[in-house]
């Protein structure tokens, strides 16, 4: 796929994210493989006065080849990508209910068995840390073990994808997910599946997913 093919669909995902309500103004931000390079969305910059020419090629390391400056995430995009090579794209982004689980600190248990979209019997928080630094890229590596989504405490959620499109229905599910377990949490104590429950799931989406 051209550069030019991969900054469309990324300004197009970013634009997606703000459409769903998972992002807002400044907040969030956006990662596409490259070969061996990565294309971001640049710092502190609205979706809404984006072009194709603000999204920045960077390296595996960080390191701007060309366009402004990257996200000030950019760290855990690039090591993201570099420790999970069957991901091609890494979106963040401030969503209601999300970021609203991630300011309690829960995990998201595995309340709906749709929880296996994202790869496991749960959706794992991280504990806080400031934004934009090393320490928060660490915790989401280890919160993303074998998983394609996690939440970050007290700021909002990471979703991956082999690709853009991938990526951005991860997010939207993870959402829902959030969402669900806030309504129940405010009603009462939600019932949680098993893991055995949870295994057979696993095994029943294989299935679902095989083509005839």
């Amino acid at each position: 796929m051209t550069e030019q093919t991969l900054r469309q669909q990324l300004l197009d995902t970013s634009r997606r994210m703000v459409e769903l309500g998972l992002n807002r103004g400044t907040a969030g931000n956006a990662s596409v493989r490259h070969g061996s390079d990565i294309l971001i969305t640049p710092s502190a910059l609205p979706v809404a006065e984006m072009t194709e020419r603000d999204l920045v090629l960077i390296d595996k390391e960080g390191k701007v080849l060309q366009g402004r400056k990257p996200s000030s995430e950019w760290r855990f995009h690039c090591d993201i990508l570099n420790a999970r090579p069957e991901i091609g794209a890494v979106l963040h982004m401030h969503s209601t209910f999300a970021t609203t689980i991630a300011c309690l600190g829960r995990d998201v248990p595995a309340v709906h068995y749709h929880i296996a979209i994202a790869g496991g019997d749960s959706i794992r928080c991280t504990p806080y840390t400031i934004f934009g630094e090393q320490n928060l890229s660490d915790l989401a590596l280890e919160a993303l073990r074998d998983r394609k989504a996690c939440l970050l405490g007290n700021h909002g959620m990471i979703a991956l994808g082999k690709d853009l499109d991938d990526a951005l229905s991860v997010a939207q599910e993870v959402e829902y997910l959030c969402e669900i377990y806030w309504r129940a949490l405010s009603v009462g104590e939600p019932k949680i599946l098993t893991a055995q429950q949870m295994h057979e799931v696993k095994e029943k989406f294989v299935e679902y997913k095989k083509r005839d």
